[in-house]
């Protein structure tokens, strides 16, 4: 779950990481009097969306009095913000923030995320901030230090000393980053984030360290510890597919492929999205229905696959374990006669009372084809959903 730069500045201050003075503008007029309210010649107004690329999409805005922040404000609510992150439908800015401006002498970039190859917590830190951290990546790799942290001893000094002169900063900047560091790692362990970055990081010219711009994102599997967390969802800033998935308890992420699928378990749900890309397609989405599957929750997945306009194909592939093949078979039967599904449908059942199943969808009088392996399913479900184009 990923959060607003506000709602995670208010954490960084928790946490005695330092980050400027800002508050928070619904409408023009909250805006004007955030300006007042901040006492600074100049005041930053940032869209609040979830999404990187703000600047460059011309979702910041520098104001020097309270009548010209009203006036970008009026502006930037409800626009629709387009950033290489949020694709061509962009997102719509409901909030801004506002940040007293800083006297900036450098731009940083620091990071913590969960290493998952080597099974540690990782300190990510580079001297040129401001920028797509992947950019440096892909140019300059050498310029990225990372540090790996035991999970038995955490953040030791000498790594952030050592991440302190990587960053180029004097021993009054390594003395500062210390608390601000330290209170970054804690913020991830006892709030369990799977990812806090910092970029940038600025140095003032006064020498402070400040996080000038900011993202977190939570473990969702963690939430039920943490309901101060939960309670800064966004549901706006959620794919509406995604949002409606976890209300029916099912995982589902949606991709740019055109056949839609329908699987029990993620390990298979995983390997069918394998298999149809080595077939030659591309998976619309990831849906994993778990394993107690029923008619309520396979017509919600179908709903979920069909709402999106560019699926020409579906492919549901079920292993029955804990959940009985045949029963399933009802589900996408009574599923597909009530949604009157309209795009070819590739099924393959497999495990308890699969041939009950098979038997069932024979006799539904659908237009399914059925499936007996993975590589089968795929290779129709990819010649099915490259016929509905043609026919198109």
């Amino acid at each position: 779950m990923n959060v607003h730069e506000y709602q995670a500045k208010a954490l960084l201050r928790e946490y005695g990481v330092a980050v400027p003075p800002g508050r928070l503008a619904t409408t023009p007029a909250e805006a004007e009097e955030a300006f007042r309210e901040l006492d600074a010649p100049l005041a930053v107004l940032k869209a609040q969306v979830h999404a990187g690329g703000r600047g460059k999409a011309g979702g910041i805005k520098l104001a020097k009095s309270g009548a010209e922040a009203k006036k970008l404000a009026s502006e930037l609510l409800g626009m629709r913000l387009r950033t290489h992150q949020t694709g061509p439908e962009g997102k719509l800015v409901r909030k801004l923030y506002l940040e007293a401006g800083c006297d900036i002498a450098r731009e940083l970039y620091l990071g913590i995320v969960l290493d998952r190859a080597a099974e540690r917590l990782a300190v990510i830190a580079s001297a040129e901030g401001g920028v797509e951290i992947e950019e440096v990546a892909g140019r300059s790799p050498e310029k990225i230090l990372t540090v790996h942290l035991d999970p038995g001893l955490g953040l030791m000094p000498y790594q952030v000393r050592r991440v302190g002169y990587a960053l180029g900063l004097d021993a009054e900047g390594v003395r500062r980053l210390e608390p601000f560091l330290g209170g970054l790692h804690r913020l991830f362990l006892e709030k369990d984030a799977s990812l806090a970055e910092i970029n940038p990081l600025v140095v003032t010219r006064q020498g402070e360290l400040l996080a000038l711009d900011c993202k977190l994102g939570f473990d969702d599997g963690a939430l039920f510890r943490h309901p101060e967390i939960r309670e800064l969802r966004d549901p706006e800033e959620e794919d509406p597919r995604e949002r409606e998935a976890k209300e029916l308890g099912f995982s589902y992420v949606g991709l740019d492929g055109n056949i839609g699928c329908l699987v029990n378990g993620a390990g298979l749900a995983m390997a069918t999205l394998d298999m149809i890309q080595v077939c030659g397609g591309k998976p619309a989405n990831f849906l994993d229905v778990g394993g107690g599957a029923d008619k309520e929750r396979i017509t919600g997945a179908f709903k979920l696959i069909l709402r999106d306009p560019k699926v020409e194909a579906i492919l549901v592939n079920i292993f029955g374990g804990i959940v009985r093949c045949d029963l399933i078979a009802e589900g996408v039967v009574a599923a597909a006669q009530e949604l009157g599904v309209s795009v070819p449908l590739v099924v393959r059942l497999q495990g308890t009372n699969a041939e009950q199943g098979r038997e069932l969808l024979a006799a539904s009088g659908l237009d399914l084809v059925p499936a007996d392996t993975l590589r089968e399913a795929g290779e129709k479900a990819v010649a099915a959903a490259a016929q509905k184009n043609a026919e198109a």
